[in-house]
């Protein structure tokens, strides 16, 4: 193991410690769609999502370190908005998020019930990133980065972590990839429970950054926030901690895409056959397995939430 690998996997290995407790411990499950492949349902964490993983471990590490500011603030189109809501209100601070106004309202609705308070009106994401820095002068929040930040991505390595636990001698890993929170942390600890073990990140292709960066070897940046089914990965472009570990250091092995038809015959597969709530960002990982994407072997699909609109889902089910 290089020291790189070997230093962020000490660093996801005290996260889990860290978050022990506050978060769940989802399960590894078998399906009958192929002996060989496994599933990580994340739809079955707190909040529905991945995302505390990594909110909790942020939030935790920093008042570890004494620091107690105003709030925490955080820009999100919803799970990790939900995330950083519940991570904060365990520790006593307030929480700010900035969610864009076309967002999913169930997300924005469990934001608030969670106890942060939610600035929608006006944002957008062309604009947030300004908003962001705004506000932050305002209030002297501190930022909890989505997936730009080693605490988060060190958070987010622990689902990979426990899937490697219950499943060893998996070939693939396969997680999608939006800003690249997920996908980095799990390859820093597959690579470090075999460096053999491929590591493959999915995401649409209308929203194919991190394709072309993988391509390309620099990160490229789209020119509008895409559309796609998958709102959970519409940033329009990965962070530099997350280029570090996934290309920076080759990490990652591979990039795939899906089109939008395969992400809904693949919410079609989870909600029907699977018998699991998925968001369509969840499903990604599924639609490039039922796709003929991901390489061969024994697979292990990172399913990363299941904070569906359930307006959309009902009429993907219907044009079954």
């Amino acid at each position: 193991m290089n020291g790189f690998v070997e230093q962020h996997a000490e660093q996801v290995r005290l996260a889990a410690e860290r978050i022990h407790g506050r978060v769940r411990r989802t399960p590894t499950l078998t399906t009958d769609l192929d002996a060989e492949v496994r599933l990580k349902p994340e739809c079955f964490q707190v909040t529905g999502s991945f995302k505390p993983r990594g909110a909790f471990n942020a939030i935790l590490s920093l008042v570890a370190r004494g620091d107690r500011p105003p709030g925490v603030i955080a820009v999100s189109s919803g799970n990790h908005a939900q995330a950083v809501a519940l991570a904060a209100s365990t520790v006593g601070l307030p929480a700010l998020i900035l969610i864009p106004e076309d967002a999913n309202p169930a997300k924005v609705a469990a934001t608030r019930a969670l106890g942060a308070e939610v600035i929608q009106e006006g944002i957008t994401f062309a604009n947030r990133e300004q908003r962001l820095r705004e506000v932050m002068a305002e209030r002297g929040f501190v930022l909890v980065h989505p997936f730009d930040d080693w605490d988060v991505i060190h958070g987010q390595g622990t689902a990979v972590r426990e899937l490697l636990h219950d499943e060893p001698e998996l070939d693939v890993v396969a997680t999608p990839v939006g800003g690249g929170g997920l996908l980095a942390g799990s390859a820093i600890s597959a690579k470090s429970h075999r460096p053999g073990l491929k590591v493959v990140g999915v995401e649409p292709a209308a929203a194919d950054d991190a394709y072309r960066t993988w391509r390309s070897g620099a990160i490229q940046t789209l020119a509008t926030s895409p559309a796609t089914l998958a709102d959970g990965v519409r940033t329009t472009a990965i962070g530099t901690r997350n280029f570090e570990v996934m290309f920076g250091h080759g990490l990652v092995d591979e990039i795939v895409t899906v089109t939008e038809e395969e992400i809904a015959g693949a919410i079609q597969v989870a909600w029907s056959r699977l018998h699991l709530a998925l968001e369509p960002t969840g499903t990604l990982p599924l639609a490039a397995y039922l796709s003929g994407k991901l390489p061969k072997g024994r697979v292990g699909l990172v399913l990363s939430g299941g904070n569906a609109n359930l307006q959309t889902v009902a009429t993907l089910l219907e044009t079954k």
